[in-house]
């Protein structure tokens, strides 16, 4: 691993439906970005780059003197973000966080674990954790996960899934996926080329092209999750959490 470069990218945008600027947003005297970008600094990363369309962030990572590339606004998913940000960097990075940029205390261990599941070979990495309670399991928001034995993820799902026949079903017996994966160099420049799938337009969910076009993508088990931030509300909840 110490001779392996590695890359973390968080894609920014400022546009969005819930909460628009939310990369801005003040969270205990510091914009949101600004923390997450000192959160993967704390991981075993070579270097950190926000992938942003707004100038206004551009701004405010350059002022903490954070690594920043503009990208194209039309761009849909932090993925093509991620691999627009890598081309304009002109980095030879070997391997490559897709960080979330709306989790304002990531775990850098959760960002080690990818890494780890890379070092060992995997294309695609990304984390899930066991399910809490039926309730998100039945939330067509929590995406759950279906894992073989090695730990290879086999579908992806807003469902639940697997189906409990017995009925019996309990949370412990899902996986819930966690938004942050890690990609090979090569893997995250061959994915651009695929063209979107049934599965992905059912599903709403991109990696499952991935899947439908034979990439695989292994998971590592973690025991927390990061606080993320979707809504003002979510922002006010850890306002009161960590600052009042």
């Amino acid at each position: 691993m110490n001779d392996t470069y590695k890359l973390g990218i968080i894609p920014a945008r400022y546009a969005s439906s819930r909460f628009p600027g939310k990369p801005l947003a003040d969270i205990g005297g510091k914009p949101m970005i600004q923390r997450v970008y000192e959160q993967a600094l704390k991981a075993n990363l070579d270097r950190v780059i926000v992938a942003t369309d707004d100038e206004r962030i551009k701004q405010t990572v350059e002022s903490f003197d954070g690594h920043v590339e503009m990208t194209d606004p039309h761009i849909n998913s932090g993925t093509d973000r991620c691999r627009a940000a890598l081309e304009s960097s002109g980095v030879q990075a070997d391997w490559i966080v897709n960080i979330q940029g709306d989790e304002p205390f990531i775990d850098p261990d959760h960002i080690n674990a990818l890494l780890g599941l890379l070092e060992k070979g995997a294309e695609i990495a990304t984390l899930v954790s066991t399910a809490r309670e039926m309730e998100e399991v039945n939330n067509p928001n929590r995406v759950k996960v279906v894992r073989s034995i090695s730990g290879e993820a086999l579908y992806f799902s807003r469902s639940a899934i697997p189906y409990n026949r017995s009925g019996h079903a309990h949370p412990e017996d899902y996986y819930i996926h966690l938004g942050i994966y890690g990609f090979q160099s090569d893997i995250l420049q061959k994915l651009g080329e695929i063209k979107s799938s049934k599965l992905e337009e059912f599903e709403a969910l991109e990696q499952l092209k991935w899947l439908e076009n034979g990439y695989r993508i292994y998971t590592n088990v973690v025991d927390s999750r990061p606080e993320a931030v979707d809504t003002p509300e979510d922002l006010l909840l850890i306002q009161k959490k960590y600052f009042l």
